[in-house]
């Protein structure tokens, strides 16, 4: 672990989610499944399904204006912005320069990253260390997905867990407090447990591609399992240790939202009490690298985050990776549904 050279903290954020919902009585029609059958294996009851005509920019982008309007910042202002996605919308240009064309921030640089779902700590942990350094002032981080696109809607050991939105924070250097200490990793060689075949330079789109349906994510999910368990458990213990904190000092643990059994292995490893975890895949399923930042503006607009309050977010994802980082919130808390106009935009 890097300490950032000044503090940075989050100052302002925002989320977007399509309007249409998927539920699992949805999906009881389609397929070979019930509703008990997928909450008691995820706890996921439904998730949210962009339009035919909605792509990740869009998302991204509702998701950007709220995250600057909370922090009070001009999309003139911004410097950098990174979105975190495996579901770009085109392989190039960029998701993050269409964001800033969308915005008007004609002086920030873009790029996007994907580190799958743990991409949105990858892209937090860029933006602070840049702004830590003086590179840059003022960052926008995105992670925004519609997995909808790569989601085979018949194969029902996946298709009951993904769901689309996007969730954004801006980052700015903060007097005191703000992002405390930040852990990444990853394992290449396991790669292979959860990927999209198809559609890059390996596997270029052609009829036979797609008619063999390798241009849907695939997952050993047995082994993802065990991967996530292990891994979330790990990460957050060397980042409690090596911040010097116990898990009594957690006012609030934000993991990603993949499996409620997953999310439920970290809780007791740590010995944290449920009501200290943010949890709202039961809602939104897994969003990938959306998840994270959508959870966290969820629990700050509910009024469970307070100034001085600390948040550990947790993540792993495909490649696979990990990752997480600890957070002394630097902002008051905010009245229950305070934000709901401005910070969870629905398309």
């Amino acid at each position: 672990m890097v300490p950032l050279a000044r503090p940075v903290g989050i100052t302002g954020m925002g989320s977007a989610l399509p309007d249409n919902v998927l539920t699992n009585a949805d999906l009881e029609r389609r397929l070979d499944t019930t509703d008990e059958w997928i909450r008691t294996r995820t706890g996921i009851c439904e998730r949210r399904i962009a339009a035919a005509t909605t792509a990740t920019s869009d998302l991204a982008t509702a998701a950007a204006r709220a995250a600057l309007a909370d922090a009070g910042v001009e999309a003139a202002d911004l410097d950098l912005i990174i979105v975190a996605t495996v579901t770009p919308d085109y392989s190039f240009p960029s998701t993050a320069c269409l964001v800033q064309a969308n915005l008007g921030a004609a002086r920030a640089v873009c790029f996007d990253i994907e580190a799958a779902c743990t991409g949105f700590i990858y892209a937090l942990s860029i933006a602070a260390h840049m702004i830590a350094a003086g590179t840059y002032r003022t960052a926008l981080v995105i992670g925004a997905e519609v997995l909808s696109r790569i989601t085979n809607y018949a194969d029902r050991s996946t298709c009951i867990l993904f769901g689309d939105g996007a969730g954004a924070a801006v980052l700015q250097p903060v007097a005191e407090g703000g992002i405390l200490g930040l852990r990444l990793g990853a394992n290449g060689s396991d790669g292979h447990l959860l990927k999209l075949p198809a559609g890059g330079s390996r596997l270029p789109a052609s009829a036979e591609t797609v008619a063999q349906g390798l241009h849907y994510l695939q997952m050993a999910g047995s082994e993802v399992f065990k991967f996530a368990v292990r891994v979330m458990g790990e990460v957050a213990d060397e980042l409690l240790q090596e911040c010097g904190f116990g898990a009594q000092d957690l006012a609030l643990l934000v993991p990603h939202q993949a499996n409620l059994r997953i999310v439920e292995a970290a809780i007791k490893r740590l010995g944290i009490a449920p009501e200290r975890v943010m949890i709202n895949l039961d809602r939104y399923g897994n969003m990938s690298s959306a998840s994270i930042p959508v959870a966290l503006e969820e629990a700050y607009r509910s009024g469970r985050l307070d100034k001085g309050d600390l948040v550990l977010l947790v993540g792993f994802g495909g490649g696979l990776t990990w990752g997480g980082a600890m957070i002394r919130w630097n902002r008051p808390r905010c009245a229950e549904g305070a934000l709901t106009n401005v910070a969870n935009t629905n398309l």
